[in-house]
């Protein structure tokens, strides 16, 4: 019997959510305000941060996205 491990999600901070996407903090928020990224998540009173995997699937989509349109030329 095969037991599955699971692990707490990572949690990015600011700095490493603008290094990986390449967004500033205002456009981040931005696309947070018009539902086109993820949410943060309240980790204390004045901090927060992203779920890692969550960043990566919408990385991924715009990689998608991309190629789509480039392909359709």
């Amino acid at each position: 019997m095969a037991t599955q491990v699971q692990t707490a999600p990572s949690i990015l901070r600011r700095k490493q959510v603008e290094a990986r996407t390449g967004l500033a903090l205002s456009t981040i928020y931005q696309h947070v305000r018009a539902g086109t990224f993820p949410a943060p998540i309240n980790i204390c009173a004045k901090s927060v941060g992203w779920i890692e995997t969550e960043v990566d699937e919408w990385l991924t989509a715009r990689v998608d996205e991309s190629r789509k349109v480039k392909g359709a030329l």
